[in-house]
């Protein structure tokens, strides 16, 4: 079948006054089709008078990122179905153009906690400095979705005059997300504030920010927490105490050790894994005797971390 008749063929049901018979034109148009081919239908689509047409032309919109198509999602972050305003964002959000993001720091007053959400997700990895203030005055916004995205942007911008904006929100916020968010966003920080605000985080309510603040510690190097960190290998969730075994290991912190060893006879074997290499970072030989038992553990994979630490500490010493 030529791309002619494919096309004729399409054209009926792309006109068709049933907006469902419309709307499923659309998705096989840009599953079959070229994208240069698909996108002058996507973006007249935008104009249906069917809202569940033009929902469904911003999210195949995503693919693309030429002027009239991104003009096209920006015009439907005003559409007035939430759907379309929803989608329109969040294929903007794939957008990496900065020049795009200029348009995007434009419409972030928008009354639409979704949409301001999505804009402030797009605008995380270009890192434009202009978005530094509206996301500092977001960080106060009512909706936690929006607070936790304009967090994401500080974080990525390392803006340090956010970081007591930040550490407030990383041990006060009410939501979870948020918190660990912030918790994360503080990485990029080594002033006292921050590190004040990751000691309470390791202290959190919630395992999932407590599990943050062992990450960020350990990758920022803050050797100063590692007793805090030792505390957490005993968390009721394993998933806290493996983060706080990988940040003891890449601290090197010879104290912990002895904290370390009964946890190669835990019954999570990621939590074993992680502990045997914490312990090839660390390099002690007093790991030796526990390593060596762990060389006939049931898993596999954990043999194996365990042989590579065995070995690495052995050619150490």
């Amino acid at each position: 079948m030529t791309m002619e008749h494919l096309n004729l063929q399409l054209e009926s049901r792309l006109n068709s006054c049933d907006a469902t018979v419309r709307r499923v034109a659309l998705m096989n148009l840009a599953d079959d089709e070229d994208l240069d081919i698909v996108e002058p239908y996507l973006v007249n689509a935008l104009k249906d008078s069917a809202s569940e047409v033009r929902a469904e032309a911003a999210l195949l919109l995503e693919a693309y990122d030429s002027e009239s198509a991104i003009i096209a999602l920006l015009d439907g972050l005003s559409d007035e179905s939430g759907a379309v305003r929803f989608n329109s964002a969040q294929s903007l959000s794939a957008v990496k153009n900065p020049q795009i993001g200029y348009l995007l720091i434009e419409r972030i007053g928008s009354p639409d906690k979704h949409v301001k959400a999505a804009i402030f997700r797009a605008l995380r990895e270009l890192r434009l400095p202009a978005s530094k203030d509206p996301a500092i005055e977001a960080l106060t916004d009512s909706d936690a979705g929006v607070r936790r995205e304009a967090v994401a942007v500080l974080g990525w911008l390392k803006e340090s005059s956010a970081t007591d904006l930040l550490a407030k929100l990383a041990t006060s916020d009410q939501d979870v997300a948020v918190r660990k968010t912030a918790v994360g966003a503080l990485g990029f920080s080594q002033e006292g504030v921050a590190k004040g605000a990751l000691h309470l985080a390791l202290n959190d309510g919630d395992w999932q920010v407590r599990e943050e603040a062992a990450t960020v510690i350990g990758k920022a190097n803050l050797s100063s927490l590692s007793t805090q960190l030792i505390g957490l290998l005993t968390d009721e969730y394993w998933q806290v105490s493996l983060r706080a075994a990988r940040s003891l290991g890449r601290l090197k912190n010879q104290e912990a050790v002895s904290f370390l060893l009964p946890l190669l006879k835990s019954g999570v074997s990621n939590l074993r894994k992680e502990v045997a290499l914490a312990l090839s970072e660390i390099g002690s030989k007093d790991a030796l005797i526990g390593l060596e038992e762990a060389l006939a553990d049931p898993d596999p994979d954990v043999r194996k971390a365990a042989r590579l630490a065995y070995a690495t500490i052995l050619g150490s010493t």
